[in-house]
């Protein structure tokens, strides 16, 4: 145990360092603390911009002015979550790009095929809704069981069905062009450049 004076001054010392800061604390009113709202943070918009949950997980989709990848990179994210999609007016979607450029590129895709047998393929798509189908397809891990199941969730179609044409059809929001409609092409233009006699 420590004794003397140098130990008493010490001790005196601390006591009243006590007493200081407890006269201050109470000489100063106590602050409200103030809240900090929450803010959400930035991003792009949710996946969905159609609201599925009074469809029972049927999701309908109107391809009409939206950018061909970025839509389908959407509808490939909500088959593998297990939405059941339909897309329709396949036709419509846009590509971006130079006119010219775009249809050359998917003229030379045709070429690739098979040295022994053409037959073997690859079978190239040339419908709109059969292009579509396959941009998609890229876009799922279609060998795995949860992408070949996620395949069998998608619809897509030329136009409207004539059974569909009382529901509502939803758009996503990122996938909206942004750029005057005549400066893309069509999916059903470049079809018809592929050989669709539709």
């Amino acid at each position: 145990m420590m004794t003397g004076t140098g130990y008493a001054r010490s001790q005196r010392g601390e006591e009243e360092k006590k007493e200081e800061g407890k006269e201050a604390q109470e000489a100063v009113p106590e602050q409200k603390r103030v809240e900090k709202k929450k803010v959400p943070p930035k991003g792009p918009p949710p996946v969905a911009m159609v609201d599925a949950s009074h469809l029972g997980g049927f999701v309908n989709i109107d391809a009409t002015d939206q950018i061909a990848g970025r839509l389908c990179s959407k509808v490939a994210k909500l088959i593998l979550g297990g939405k059941r999609v339909t897309v329709v007016n396949a036709e419509r979607a846009l590509i971006s790009g130079a006119r010219n450029s775009v249809i050359r590129q998917w003229m030379e895709r045709l070429e690739i095929s098979s040295r022994v047998n053409p037959i073997y393929g690859p079978i190239h798509p040339r419908r709109p809704d059969t292009i579509l189908r396959r941009m998609v397809r890229g876009m799922v891990p279609r060998r795995k069981p949860k992408g070949a199941a996620a395949m069998k969730r998608l619809r897509i179609y030329i136009g409207v069905p004539e059974e569909m044409k009382a529901m509502n059809f939803g758009r996503f929001e990122d996938a909206q062009a942004t750029r005057p409609i005549p400066v893309y092409i069509t999916v059903k233009e470049l079809s018809k450049n592929l050989g669709w006699s539709g």
